[in-house]
């Protein structure tokens, strides 16, 4: 009896210490996953910031609000903040997890991502400076077909950060190929916005500034196209081998 108590005591400790395994790897398999949706829910929050700063800016051009467009300006700060916390969070994955296969096109993802969205909130401070230059001159007529690419860039933005969010990379694409349109509204409207400058001196400096607005909405929907290209990234693992589709580019 006392050789059964013995194999019996001894297979239970093994047992025990299985367990306990078990329940270590649960836990690292369940902090890890908590982890990457943390990512994830980063992006989603600085796209929102991103999204409600570009609303103001254009807000701020379109109704003259020179108060609106320097909160604007202000704010660029916290959007600096927001993707460096995003970065620290990929490092510390880096560092400790070593993610592979779509773990780490998430986070090279959410690398990318964040700085795209980065740099739509520094053109978004520039539309805001601009606006508030503008607000100094009586209101051009151009005005409006910028507002009218403001709105096409702005929905480009909702549309890929929902992709994001739901991993779709079809959702995606649509908006990849919608960046042509920005490219052919920004060309109509420097022809227009040349055609003012031409017929009255005065309108020069206003238009100059209305033409800085206009490249940095036309360079927003560049961004928005980088993260479409992320996201097909992302959920196939594979770069997208089609052209970019580009408006024609007119020498003036």
């Amino acid at each position: 009896w006392s050789f059964w108590l013995k194999l019996n005591l001894y297979f239970n400790n093994i047992l025990l210490k299985v367990i306990g395994v078990i329940k270590v790897s649960d836990h690292i398999v369940k902090t890890y996953d908590e982890e990457l949706d943390r990512i994830s829910n980063s992006i989603v929050q600085l796209g929102g910031f991103i999204e409600d700063q570009l609303a103001r800016a254009i807000h701020s051009l379109v109704h003259r609000d020179s108060d609106l467009a320097d909160s604007v300006v202000d704010d660029d700060k916290k959007a600096d903040e927001l993707e460096e916390d995003i970065n620290n969070q990929v490092i510390r994955i880096l560092a400790l997890r070593q993610p592979m296969a779509v773990d780490l096109r998430l986070i090279t993802a959410a690398l990318k991502i964040s700085s795209d969205l980065e740099r739509i909130g520094d053109h978004a401070a520039n539309v805001a400076k601009r606006a508030h230059a503008l607000n100094q001159f009586e209101p051009v007529k151009p005005i409006s077909a910028v507002s009218r690419m403001a709105q096409i860039v702005q929905k480009m933005i909702k549309d890929v950060l929902d992709a994001f969010l739901e991993r779709d990379s079809e959702r995606a694409m649509e908006v990849w190929r919608r960046d042509e349109e920005v490219d052919e509204m920004y060309n109509s409207l420097l022809r227009e916005l040349v055609t003012y400058m031409m017929e009255d001196p005065r309108n020069i400096t206003p238009c100059t500034n209305l033409l800085f607005v206009a490249k940095n909405i036309e360079r927003v929907g560049d961004h928005a196209t980088n993260m479409a290209e992320t996201i097909n990234f992302l959920v196939h693992g594979t770069n997208i081998t089609e052209n970019r589709p580009k408006g024609e580019t007119d020498a003036i």
